[in-house]
């Protein structure tokens, strides 16, 4: 099954992407692939980011002007590779992950892509992975795609490692309407989140209702 927003029909999904740019025959593989073993058992088809978000990260990518990128939660590679499209040639992409079976699948679509080249992914925990990073200004964009109750605190290590005007782009940030009835700790940490970054003089922030909530972070 295709992801799709949490507020829109089956039937205006279909429309929104028949309104825009259709996904290439890589999107559409890595799509069907990652359908096929979340059928099976293997994670959530909502770890994986809609096509028509995909299709935003990548024109995010490019107008924003981005040269170098930071991911947190990469699964089987959709997200990391709408960004990397986005990207210049001598641009990179860190993705951080701590599953290398999923991310094994999201290694054979950027290398068909031709992307490979511009994308590092390492593997464990994506705290420990930042904390190591240097604490100076380095990305130009960073997407959060990972567990819910983390973050808080992966915004507070990536803000002094975004270059001033650096764009954070957080997913999952209406929990399918839950941030208003909180019913487990991921809803209580994003409801909790959302509150706090609209009074957080560190950003300029807001919040679409595109997916399943994205909130966009503009480091002031």
């Amino acid at each position: 099954m295709t992801p799709q927003s949490f507020l829109l029909s089956a039937e205006l999904a279909d429309y929104v992407r028949g309104a825009a740019d259709p996904p290439d025959d890589v999107v559409a593989d890595l799509v069907a692939e990652t359908a096929a073993m979340t059928a099976a058992g293997d994670g959530r088809p909502t770890y994986q980011v809609a096509p028509e978000q995909a299709a935003l990260l990548t024109l995010l990518t490019r107008i924003s002007g981005a040269r170098w990128a930071v991911e947190i939660g990469t699964f089987t590679g959709l997200s990391a590779l709408a960004i990397a499209r986005g990207l210049p040639e001598d641009g990179g992409l860190l993705c951080l992950d701590r599953d290398a079976r999923w991310t094994d699948v999201a290694r054979r679509y950027w290398a068909r892509a031709g992307v490979a080249e511009r994308v590092e992914l390492r593997l464990g925990q994506a705290a420990d992975l930042l904390a190591a990073l240097p604490v100076r200004p380095t990305f130009d964009l960073a997407f959060v795609d990972a567990d819910k109750t983390g973050y808080a605190g992966y915004v507070d290590a990536l803000h002094p490692r975004m270059h001033p005007g650096g764009l954070l782009v957080l997913d999952n940030t209406l929990r399918a309407g839950r941030v208003l009835d909180p019913r487990d700790d991921d809803d209580r940490a994003i409801a909790a989140l959302n509150t706090a970054l609209a009074v957080d003089d560190r950003f300029d922030t807001v919040l679409l209702p595109v997916a399943d909530g994205l909130t966009l972070l503009r480091v002031r």
